[in-house]
Formats: C-alpha cells, structure tokens, sequence
C-alpha cells in the first residue's frame, strides 16, 4: 500500500476534486465517518459543511484541509466494505480517527485506491499538528496495515507505484482520452516527482510527455498577472486544443506554487550533478553530432533537449529520468562541457569547448 498525504486550506476544492469524479461515475463514496446521515442520504452541501464548520474554528490555522490517497496494488481485490476498514484503521494510526472524513472509491486508474478527505481543526477549535505525519505515524500504521490486512507491501515495488515511476506516465496524445485529466496526470506527477529550478526546465520534462507550460506573450495580460496555462503539443511541438489553466488542476501548479519549488529543488539537485556528468563525459567522447549524442545518452534514460533561437542552437539541457532532475550544461559547475552549435547557414554540426563557471 501507498499512501500519499496533502494539506492545504481548501476543504472545498478537495471534496469538489472528488465529487465531480462522483459526478462522472468514476468514483463512490464509501463512507462517512463522524457524520450523522450515511453516505447515499448526504448532499454535497451536507459532505461539505460538517468539515468547512470545523475548519473556521480556527481562522489563524495556515492549513486546516487533509487529501489523502491509499494506493493498493493492481492485483489486489477488495470490497467496499474492506476499503472502509483500512479507510478507519490508518486514520486512526496517524492521529485523525476522531475527525469526520469522507472516503471515496476512485475507479478511474488502473489500480484500486481510495480518497480521504478531513479536516485537523478539532471541534474545540483546537488544531492536530500534522508535523512530520508522514515519517513519524503514515509509515509506521501503513507496514502495520499490510501485515494486519494482508497486502501487498510497497517496499520493492516502487515500479508498480502511480506516483513513483514518473517514466511509465504516456505521453499525451490529442484527443485520446479528457485533455483536463490528460493535463493534470502527467503535470502533477512532473511537479511532484522532478528537480527543476525554471519554468524553462519544467518544460524540458513536460515536453517528454507532450505538454508544456505557458505563460502567454510578454505584453499580454495573462504574462503581466503571472498567470499560467497548460496545453497538449503535437509531435511538432506545436500547442493543440485547450488551454488548461494551473488554477483548475487540483494541486494547483500555478506560477507562485511552482516559484517555491524552484529555491526547494535548488538545494535537492546538487547530489546528482556528478552521477549525470560522469555519463555526459563517457557518453560525449569521441561524438562528433548531436544524433549520437542524443541517441547515446537517451540509452541511458537521459533526455537532451536543445535551446534554439533561428539562427542556431545556443545551449542544451538535460533531463535525467533516472534521479528525476534538470541541469543545464551551464549548471554542472567548473568543469568542461561540449556545447553543440548549429551552424544553419552550412546546415553542420560543429563541437566547441567552453569552461563553464558556476
């Protein structure tokens, strides 16, 4: 089992995210614990306002909003009634069995799971500190859970995982499946998963699974509010259909959400600088064009991604896949990287070597 926890100060948008999955027949509420009707007699106002009253207890509470998913693998059969069971028992192993929470069946992945949500405001306005929740009581009740229930353990399974092998998300392809959910899959694992520190290399590894961020033109209004908007590209790499605004997917990877992450992931990167250059150094040696170049480190799990203006190609970027991370050839440090250059008047490849400094 895995279990994925996230705290916000939106009860409303956590129990709309599941709602509407409600709406579309792609899920179920299973339960609802604390609450004086069951599931099938509740309105959406009645699931809703039993948390939103709890929460505005405590109006100085920076989070008062719980989202949390148990992910089960594909294999495993279990009824409702079994989903609750676990649904209570790691609730009460991670300190929030007295809350009212609602549990919903998601059927809309390939592997079964369930959505938590509750509030930590306690009905004396009192508020459980959610520190450390993860490491301290989600993994120690989870390992107790997979023996007490018989599951599947998660550890060595990280392949079978939805959010711990970025790699195996498809890549979007226009109109084959709801581009909204398309969108949010791939770009809420991308944000939650990879190590970038620009909007620019957030791009690199969107652009793998043909999508890409974008900010509208320099003097439009949307550039001006710092507003963001994702789309599907082509094989080209060309914007296809809607727009998908950072707003409307649940985690809400808007420009100021993902800014943070930039100064964050600055500091979680840098331990895998030498492990990529040691394989761009093995992989560039003797390479004389970039399509051996690409073709060698793609091999190896390495994305190349280069940065064009009309007349040439001015840089690169690389994306490793194998510790999620982005550097560009300037960020490897005092060392001596490869630039590839474009010529496009002689339509040639040619090798020049620059010192790079921090």
């Amino acid at each position: 089992m895995v279990a994925r926890i996230v705290t916000g100060k939106s009860i409303k948008g956590a129990v709309n995210y599941n709602e509407e999955k409600v709406r579309k027949g792609l899920a179920t509420l299973i339960a609802a614990q604390g609450y004086t009707a069951s599931p099938e007699h509740l309105s959406f106002k009645g699931r809703l306002l039993r948390l939103e009253r709890l929460a505005a207890g405590n109006s100085r509470a920076k989070t008062n909003c719980v989202h949390i998913s148990l992910n089960f693998e594909p294999t495993e059969k279990l009824s409702d009634e079994k989903m609750k069971q676990i649904a209570e028992t790691y609730m009460q192993g991670i300190g929030l069995g007295t809350q009212p929470f609602l549990v919903y069946r998601h059927t809309d992945a390939g592997h079964p799971h369930v959505h938590i949500v509750t509030t930590n405001i306690q009905s004396d306005g009192q508020r459980i500190s959610l520190h450390n929740i993860g490491k301290e009581k989600s993994e120690p009740i989870r390992k107790e859970m997979e023996q007490r229930f018989g599951l599947i353990p998660s550890e060595g399974r990280e392949k079978d995982s939805p959010y711990l092998k970025p790699a195996d998300l498809e890549a979007a392809l226009y109109g084959k499946s709801e581009t909204k959910k398309t969108i949010s899959n791939i770009v809420r694992t991308v944000v939650r998963e990879y190590n970038f520190t620009t909007l620019a290399e957030l791009n690199a590894v969107l652009r793998s699974f043909n999508v890409v961020a974008d900010r509208g033109e320099p003097d439009s209004r949307m550039f001006a509010a710092k507003g963001l908007c994702y789309f599907i590209t082509d094989a080209k790499g060309n914007k296809v259909g809607v727009p998908i605004k950072a707003s409307a997917i649940y985690s809400k990877p808007t420009l100021s959400s993902l800014e943070e992450k930039f100064v964050k992931n600055a500091e979680q990167r840098w331990r895998f600088k030498t492990p990529l250059k040691n394989a761009i150094d093995k992989a560039i040696t003797g390479v004389k064009d970039a399509d051996r170049l690409v073709a060698t480190l793609k091999a190896d799990n390495i994305d190349v991604v280069f940065r064009r203006n009309p007349e040439r190609i001015y840089g690169v970027t690389f994306v490793d896949h194998r510790s999620m991370s982005v550097f560009n050839g300037s960020d490897l440090g005092k060392i001596t990287v490869r630039l590839i250059c474009w010529h496009a008047s002689k339509r040639r490849i040619k090798t020049s070597v620059a010192k790079c400094k921090k």
